[in-house]
């Protein structure tokens, strides 16, 4: 696999695609452990598995750090909610992050209860 001969024009860019991502997992995120703790719990005790609620809850600190908001309010605004309304507002906010041509889906009923829809029959 070594040669004698120079480099040809794909072992360059090899090069360069390697050192780009031998620096892709060096950018650090740290938040105080009390908030990890207190996010994490949350989801725990709303049922959520121990692997997804510690990704939403990294998703959901890193969401309040860039709008400034706190992140206990953030929870407390969250405690009120339904655990449909709560799954709605995870997949919202785990869609922001994700790719545009995947995304988590939920379905909504949609329920007419209006005059015509009575008179047809499925």
């Amino acid at each position: 696999m070594f040669s004698n001969l120079p480099p040809t024009e794909n072992q360059e860019s090899s090069v360069e695609v390697r050192n780009f991502f031998d620096k892709f997992f060096l950018h650090e995120v740290s938040f105080p452990a009390a908030q990890i703790d207190a996010v994490v719990g949350f989801f725990l005790k709303r049922g959520f598995d121990d692997v997804a609620s510690k990704s939403v809850s990294i998703v959901l600190l890193n969401q309040a750090r860039n709008d400034s908001v706190n992140v206990f309010e953030l929870v407390d605004t969250l405690k009120g909610l339904t655990d449909v309304q709560l799954s709605q507002v995870v997949a919202e906010v785990l869609n922001a992050y994700r790719e545009k041509t995947s995304i988590l889906g939920y379905k909504t009923s949609s329920q007419a209860d209006s005059f015509e829809s009575r008179n047809i029959l499925v």
